[in-house]
């Protein structure tokens, strides 16, 4: 129904506006109890192969939101409800920002992709712990920090650690991203001295709490394999708990879209199936040479069973969705999930 019916009508609609329509909508439809109960029925599915333990969390299922859905926390027990193991919000900036000017997310059907160049559009840290407070403890739920686009590179460590500080009793995991490409000069943070840096600043802080929060790292598609031996010193070195790969790409290259209609859209990361089999290959190396040393979240172009399972078998320990979300509809978490059960029984 979802393809045949909803999404002609949303894909005839400003990509970015009916997003937030959506959320509208969904915050509507799931305000009760009875009506939770009823969306969580209809769309998880529950298997014991399923149920996965990372980094000192328990997930039910292996199944993510990526950061950039939730970007406010404002949906997270609603989404909670169609399936996924864990949400992921943000990316939670120190300050609130508007991000970058309009129009500034666009769909590419031909090939099932996104582009945007959002910018860390959020309400603030501030506000994302208002909207966390008293949340469901059962529910896994991610804290995708970032610093604020008018801050310096050299400050930048200032402001993953206020939101480090301000969120920490409220989220269950952080994701440090530093890949985006559009807050500019961000993934120069990727680079290995002012990486390091920032991660062994953030374990320091995070080893003074009683009890330590898990802290992974998103890495861009477009590192070369010297920039990825680089990340997997890192992560020896600093001893965080994960890596997620991978955020979306600059690259431009094999689109079916027309060239001038990409070039007129202009900068912007690429996400959907576009970026599938080069996250799969960052994930397989980084697996190989790293020999399993850290888990991996794996998330570029997953939109089928097939896909997950791809990414399953390249070292991905856990998945994460977003575009996909958006072209298959609510019922994907579920048939994963099911596909998913399917490959670990017949293992």
């Amino acid at each position: 129904m979802y393809k045949t019916f909803i999404k002609p009508y949303l894909f005839r609609q400003d990509p970015e506006e009916i997003h937030y329509k959506v959320f509208r909508w969904l915050n509507l439809l799931l305000n009760n109890g009875i009506s939770k109960s009823l969306s969580r029925s209809l769309f998880s599915y529950q298997d014991k192969s399923l149920k996965k333990r990372f980094f000192g969390l328990d997930f039910p299922n292996p199944i993510g939101l990526a950061a950039g859905f939730d970007k406010d926390a404002k949906l997270y027990e609603e989404l909670a409800c169609l399936g996924f193991g864990f949400i992921e919000i943000g990316t939670v900036t120190p300050k609130p920002q508007d991000g970058n000017p309009k129009p500034r997310l666009f769909r590419l059907p031909q090939d099932e992709g996104l582009i945007n160049r959002m910018g860390f559009n959020n309400s603030g840290v501030e506000a994302v712990v208002e909207r966390l407070k008293g949340r469901n403890p059962n529910q896994i739920i991610g804290g995708n920090i970032g610093k604020n686009k008018i801050t310096p590179n050299e400050n930048a460590l200032d402001d993953y650690l206020i939101c480090f500080e301000k969120l920490f009793d409220h989220v269950d995991y952080f994701v440090v991203n530093v890949s985006s490409p559009n807050t500019p000069n961000l993934r120069d943070l990727q680079e290995k001295e002012p990486l390091m840096n920032l991660l062994n600043a953030l374990q320091k802080e995070n080893n003074l709490k009683l009890s330590r929060k898990p802290i992974l790292l998103k890495i861009a598609p477009d590192l070369t394999n010297e920039q990825l031996d680089d990340i997997i010193d890192i992560m020896k070195e600093t001893k965080i708990d994960g890596l997620i790969a991978t955020n979306t790409t600059i690259d431009r290259s094999k689109l079916k879209t027309d060239a001038s209609e990409v070039e007129g859209i202009g900068a912007g990361g690429l996400s959907g199936k576009p970026v599938r089999a080069r996250s799969t290959e960052v994930i397989k190396y980084l697996s190989s040479k790293s020999n399993k040393a850290f888990p991996i979240v794996a998330v570029g172009g997953i939109f089928t069973a097939e896909d997950a399972i791809e990414k399953l078998k390249a070292g991905a320990d856990l998945l994460q969705v977003y575009t996909g979300f958006i072209y298959e509809g609510p019922a994907m978490v579920k048939k994963i999930n099911k596909g998913i059960a399917s490959y670990y029984k017949s293992l």
